[in-house]
């Protein structure tokens, strides 16, 4: 097991980059600590199977350094790092039973064969390969080969780190659960660094205790999924995590807080205080919307309106057109038409639903704002993430 630490690390396929865009990673400097079970989540195309590559020696970085436990590996190759990498197609030799294939790398290292006889079956009943172990791989499904795949890079006792690069691709939908669950009981069982990259937000959550959020060559926010869920750093995290994603919209400063056409959003003194230090072209607030606060109006509908305006006699509540509601079966979507901007609200499966028009808030604790597309943190909100 090892801590895998990148510092300024950046790689650029063009051979003389010019700017940002050339590059495939930006500069980086990151810490994956030892035995811990990450996610490298992001959409297609933003770096992840680059950086990935990078760690295990397939490619070499443009600048920055790996380091594995405080040691520089840029020079080793694959072979020497003791890495074991997962891909998205399974790798097998199709033409050895699956007790070989995953006796191969400790007999390439000199094992005792009853070592490695000990050690095959070790990883047989962690995987459940047992009934497997006769069959020559050429004969075995997706998802049996996938997990052949992982206990070979499982077997050998001096890995520091196994990578995944998406490895549930090929498998089917209903048995991508049962390998994610698997993949979390190793990590618990054997303690071993384990580095996940994805595309799926599910994948990550439930096999990660922290998940790197990639974005355009960067990560973009490092966190639990709860931190990402609850407070994105990023307008790409509050879109990408969630289903549907935060509600961002664009404002500019006024007078105590931040419009939209013709409505003012109040913000806290302290955050107030704070956008008129920063140095900004892009001003959005974000909200998701299971934190959308939808108040009960559905007599207001049958009354034409009147206690509609009562409710929205307050600051904090806005007056909203009704615009389509999808029912998901646990839950329901409602679309609305909040001054000319699209908002996402999430309702539970018994909560009233408003047929024509719609009055909402924004609770202070779930409001974020982003000022080119990074959180605005205060003094306060930053010491209370710290503490947390």
């Amino acid at each position: 097991m090892a801590e895998i630490r990148l510092h300024n690390l950046a790689h650029s396929y063009s051979r003389i980059p010019q700017n940002a865009s050339d590059y495939a990673i930006r500069e980086m400097n990151h810490v994956w600590e030892q035995g811990g079970a990450y996610a490298l989540l992001g959409p297609s195309g933003c770096g992840k199977s680059t950086l990935l590559n990078i760690i295990s020696g397939l490619l070499s970085p443009s600048q920055g350094e790996v380091l594995f436990d405080s040691v520089v590996v840029n020079a080793l190759p694959p072979e020497k790092r003791n890495i074991a990498q997962v891909f998205q197609f399974p790798v097998v030799y199709d033409t050895m039973t699956v007790f070989d294939n995953l006796a191969f790398p400790l007999r390439n290292q000199g094992m005792a064969e009853p070592q490695v006889l000990s050690k095959v079956h070790e990883i047989a009943e962690v995987l459940d390969l047992h009934p497997l172990l006769a069959k020559k791989a050429s004969n075995l499904t997706a998802d049996e080969k996938q997990k052949v795949s992982m206990g070979r890079g499982l077997v050998r006792d001096d890995v520091s780190a196994i990578l995944f690069d998406e490895p549930l691709t090929v498998i089917d939908p209903h048995l991508k659960w049962k390998l994610r669950r698997k993949l979390k009981q190793i990590h618990e069982q054997f303690n071993i660094t384990m580095v996940y990259v994805t595309h799926d937000q599910l994948e990550a959550s439930t096999f990660a205790d922290k998940i790197a959020v990639m974005y355009g060559g960067q990560i973009v926010q490092f966190g639990t999924p709860r931190e990402l869920f609850e407070r994105p750093s990023h307008t790409f995290v509050g879109y990408f995590i969630g289903s549907p994603g935060m509600n961002l919209i664009d404002v500019e400063p006024c007078e105590g807080g931040v419009a939209f056409a013709n409505t003012q959003v109040s913000l806290n003194a302290a955050l107030n205080q704070r956008l008129e230090t920063l140095d900004y072209k892009q001003l959005k607030i974000g909200i998701r919307p299971e934190f959308v606060h939808l108040w009960d109006t559905t007599s207001a509908d049958r009354s034409g309106g009147t206690q509609l305006q009562d409710t929205l006699s307050g600051d904090d509540a806005f007056n909203a057109e009704v615009i389509h509601v999808e029912d998901l079966g646990t839950y329901k979507i409602l679309t609305l038409n909040l001054d000319g901007q699209p908002l996402k609200v999430r309702l539970q499966e018994d909560q009233a639903v408003p047929k024509l028009r719609a009055a909402v808030s924004f609770p202070a604790q779930w409001l974020m704002v982003y000022a080119d597309d990074f959180l605005v943190e205060t003094g306060t909100q930053e010491a209370h993430n710290e503490s947390a």
